[in-house]
């Protein structure tokens, strides 16, 4: 069984087996001819019943619908509307053969309907308008842009068989050429140069009308515009107009425009080929500079370095020029413009200029006064006189000439002062021409160290313990030097050979050194003389004398009073104990010395008339109040006492008897051990006046043999009292007028004690008053 296919081609009805090769069903486009029989089909089911046909695909129940149709019964196919190619240009489709109950009584059948082309679409250009470039002077055949155009028709029908083609020709400006030239390939659509004589500076651009046709030129057209540019080359080089220049410039100045050049160039503005670079040929020294102002392509003249008039007052400079582009090799054989320009450098009054800044000076810090430091330090361009000043110099250590400008010291300069950092001291010189134009400069004077200062030894004064081994005992002793290295350490410590017998000195390091003993000395005070030197160049050196105290220490190294040696050596005390003796001891002392001082003050003596000299009536004689003072100070506005405390030496011994010693230089004496007891001084003088000669002998010689007292009459010296006291001096209370003459009932209201001055005879000399606080 198979279906029978009838073809209506124009030609009859075809009936076609089931099993053989259909072919495709041809339909045109746009047909008007609607509806119209495309095909019959038939099914071998018809003799044996009723068959129903039925026709499935696109175009039919599928998008785009309802552009088929089957007959039912007679199983003819018909096209219901006219069919577009280009949206559709072909259909498959499924023919059914059916009982009328919906039974599918064979295999379906493919129909397979072509539709075919019309040249109903015309060809249309891509773009509206198209744009392309050309270089000027380009030879013919020189490919200049490419247009293409597009056509809806079937690409394999004469239907989209395209043809280009230039209809018309416009320059810009108009008219500039006439003659064709450009072409276009018809198939390809490529638009080349066709003749000579594209010039830029003759025609700017060409506005071309193109065509477009279908089936090779003879079928539906289109139109469209190519713009083409004609592009510069750089066939034109810059020209100086004019050539000759002529600028001014003022002296001392630098960084400003004194002028501007220009040049001609018939290449497109703005661009690379009219464009111009600038040189300066003759500029050794680089005093100008030449730049391009990019808008209106001038060269602008700079002075970059100072002009001094003085050293030239003109200036011929030779400019160069030439394009930021590359010459082409069509332009015109020509040399290189170049324009001269005369540049007139304008005098001005100009400052003074030092000849250094800073002016630096090294001198030695201990400069004599007047030295000359510096000179010829500044000069003026313009050769007026100058005036010179200092107008910073915190120290004071400068002076100047004001007519030459000679810097010389006015002092000694000291490298301690805060004004000296770094060894370097600063000031500031100001100079000042005709015209008073000034300049300053700074003057750095670098010092020098120099030994001024002699090393001082430090301490003066220590103690060294009695007993203890040679390398442990010993006084540590350095040197202070005001002076900076290298004029200060390392030290140099010497004992004098003379002073050497029982000392020596050892040398620690380089600053420091150790005082010891070379023999076991006694206990007591010792003057040692060190000599001290630094290592600076001149070599200062100078003598110290150190006390040194020689004595029994504790396990500490500190020195034990007397009693405390005895009873740390002899007894073995406690701590505490010790404590309870001494502040014993020191109650019963500050007892004794109360009672003392209420018993001489209280005292009243009654000298009689006529009974002898220094008689009281009291019981104690007025001699019981002489006493050995080892100071007689100068009063309650004595600031200048002093205490008799260092070594005697005979040779310092004052050569006038009964002068005295200035306050803190009377020696202590070397002719005896120190810290010795003293001898018993007879304390209470003779009941018999007459024997006051014997009193002050036995006194005399135990001062003598007082190893802690001047020796010889200086017992009878008194210590300077002091000056400006309110009080009169005491020395001598005498009366050598009459009885009239003085009146001492004044001394009644003074109080009991001075009582016993307003009854004594008038004739009695009074030689001392002592022991009265009040006095």
């Amino acid at each position: 069984v198979s279906f029978m296919l009838f073809l209506n081609q124009g030609k009859g009805v075809v009936r076609v087996k089931r099993d053989w090769i259909i072919p495709p069903i041809r339909v045109l486009e746009n047909s008007k001819q609607v509806p119209e029989d495309l095909v019959q089909i038939k099914s071998d089911k018809i003799f044996t019943g009723e068959v129903i046909y039925k026709l499935e695909g696109p175009g039919v129940d599928q998008d785009p619908k309802n552009l088929f149709e089957i007959d039912d019964i007679t199983g003819v196919i018909r096209s219901k509307r006219p069919l577009d190619r280009e949206r559709y240009n072909s259909f498959t489709l499924k023919a059914f053969a059916l009982s009328p109950s919906g039974e599918r009584l064979e295999n379906p059948t493919i129909i397979e309907i072509v539709v075919l082309d019309q040249n109903d679409n015309r060809p249309a250009f891509t773009q509206k308008q198209f744009s392309g470039s050309v270089s000027e002077f380009s030879v013919p055949g020189t490919s200049v842009m490419s247009v293409s155009a597009n056509d809806a028709d079937d690409p394999m029908t004469e239907n989209a068989y395209l043809s280009y083609s230039i209809i018309g020709q416009e320059s810009i400006p108009a008219n500039a050429v006439t003659k064709t030239m450009f072409g276009i390939n018809n198939e390809t659509g490529a638009i080349y140069t066709r003749d000579v004589g594209l010039d830029r500076e003759v025609v700017k651009s060409f506005r071309l009308k193109l065509q477009i046709a279908d089936m090779g030129g003879m079928g539906l057209t289109s139109e469209g515009v190519a713009i083409i540019h004609i592009s510069d080359i750089n066939n034109h080089a810059p020209q100086f107009s004019p050539a000759v220049y002529s600028m001014a410039a003022v002296e001392n100045r630098k960084d400003y425009v004194i002028g501007r050049v220009n040049v001609t160039d018939r290449d497109d503005r703005g661009a690379g080929n009219w464009e111009a670079k600038y040189f300066i040929s003759n500029d050794p020294e680089g005093n100008f500079a030449i730049s391009t102002d990019p808008g209106s392509n001038e060269g602008v003249l700079t002075v970059v370095k100072p002009l001094d008039y003085e050293a030239q007052n003109e200036h011929v400079l030779v400019l160069m020029v030439e394009n930021v582009n590359r010459l082409s090799n069509k332009a015109p054989n020509l040399p290189v413009s170049s324009a001269t320009v005369v540049v007139m450098v304008m005098n001005e009054n100009e400052a003074p200029l030092f000849r250094e800044d800073p002016i630096k000076i090294v001198v030695p810090e201990s400069v004599v006064p007047g030295t000359l430091l510096k000179s010829n330090i500044a000069f003026d361009p313009d050769h007026s006189d100058l005036r010179y000043e200092i107008s910073r110099d915190p120290e004071r250590w400068l002076q100047i000439n004001r007519d030459t400008g000679d810097i010389t010291a006015k002092r000694t300069f000291n490298m301690r002062s805060p004004n000296v950092r770094n060894n370097i001291y600063n000031a500031v010189v100001k100079v000042t021409d005709a015209g008073g134009v000034s300049t300053t400069a700074t003057v750095a004077i670098t010092l020098k160290e120099t030994n001024d200062f002699s090393p001082q030894l430090f301490p003066l004064s220590g103690t060294v313990c009695r007993g203890a081994s040679r390398r442990a005992s010993g006084l540590v002793v350095t040197a202070v030097d005001e002076d900076l290295p290298p004029h200060a350490a390392p030290f140099t410590f010497e004992i004098p050979g003379d002073l050497s017998i029982n000392w020596t000195v050892n040398q620690v390091n380089n600053t420091h050194a150790v005082l010891q003993p070379l023999v076991e000395l006694q206990a007591g005070e010792y003057a040692v003389t060190v000599f001290v030197s630094d290592s600076g160049s001149p070599l200062m050196s100078a003598y110290a004398q150190v006390n040194i105290t020689v004595c029994v220490c504790d396990s500490f190294g500190d020195c034990k009073s007397e009693a405390g040696a005895v009873l740390g050596s002899s007894v073995g005390i406690s701590f505490i104990a010790l404590i309870i003796i001494m502040a014993s001891i020191a109650l019963l002392l500050l007892l004794l010395l109360l009672a003392v001082a209420v018993t001489t003050c209280g005292r009243r003596h009654h000298i009689k008339k006529g009974s002898g000299l220094l008689v009281g009536e009291s019981e104690d004689d007025i001699r019981d109040n002489v006493f050995n003072y080892d100071e007689q100070g100068g009063g309650e506005e004595d600031e200048n006492a002093f205490s008799i405390d260092l070594l005697w030496n005979p040779l310092d011994a004052p050569s006038t008897p009964g002068s005295y010693y200035p306050r803190g230089k009377q020696p202590l004496r070397r002719d005896a051990p120190h810290n010795l007891p003293s001898p018993i001084y007879p304390r209470r003088p003779p009941a018999d006046p007459t024997d006051i000669e014997d009193y002050i002998n036995d006194g005399l010689e135990a001062a003598d043999n007082d190893p802690n007292v001047p020796p010889y009459d200086t017992a009878l010296i008194y210590d300077y009292e002091g000056e400006g006291s309110l009080t009169g001096s005491l020395s001598s209370v005498a009366s050598g007028s009459s009885d009239g003459d003085q009146d001492y009932d004044y001394l009644n209201d003074w109080g009991p004690r001075f009582q016993k001055l307003a009854h004594m005879p008038k004739t009695v000399e009074v030689n001392w008053i002592l022991n009265c606080p009040e006095v």
